[in-house]
């Protein structure tokens, strides 16, 4: 298995996506190449795929940006093939998110995980995450 930054938009990742994504959040729409494009081109964001035999079979995006108090990483949309689970996909995404976070000289790296999904959380915790006890909001537009 190899962990890649992409780069370029492709209808290859595209694919991988509209696989993928739904695997995380049901109902929510998957890119296409005109988003895919801007996720690549955006300053600060890193999406990563992971390939097993050539075949995407999980990604991770991670966002680095300057705040007053240093720079920060926030890791979203870690997903990996059902049929891939349990291989290692998710530690290899977040260890590579994690060495480009140490190279950038992030001081932290956050996430959120629902509880239901154990075996990420397990990771999260194994890679030295810890648990961060704070109100999470969200807003969202009507």
């Amino acid at each position: 298995m190899i962990v890649e930054r992409v780069v370029e938009p492709s209808d290859e990742v595209v694919a991988a996506l509209a696989r993928l994504v739904p695997q995380l959040s049901p109902g929510r729409p998957t890119p296409g190449l005109v988003e895919l494009a801007e996720i690549v081109a955006a300053p600060g964001a890193t999406l990563l795929v992971a390939r097993d035999r050539g075949d995407i079979v999980g990604t991770l995006t991670l966002l680095l940006f300057r705040v007053p108090t240093g720079i920060r990483g926030f890791v979203h949309d870690v997903v990996v093939d059902e049929a891939a689970r349990g291989r290692g996909v998710g530690e290899a995404l977040t260890r590579e998110a994690l060495a480009l976070a140490r190279t950038a000289g992030a001081s932290s790296v956050h996430l959120t995980s629902r509880a239901e999904r154990e075996a990420a959380n397990r990771l999260y915790r194994r890679l030295g995450f810890t648990r961060h006890e704070t109100n999470a909001y969200v807003w969202r537009p009507d």
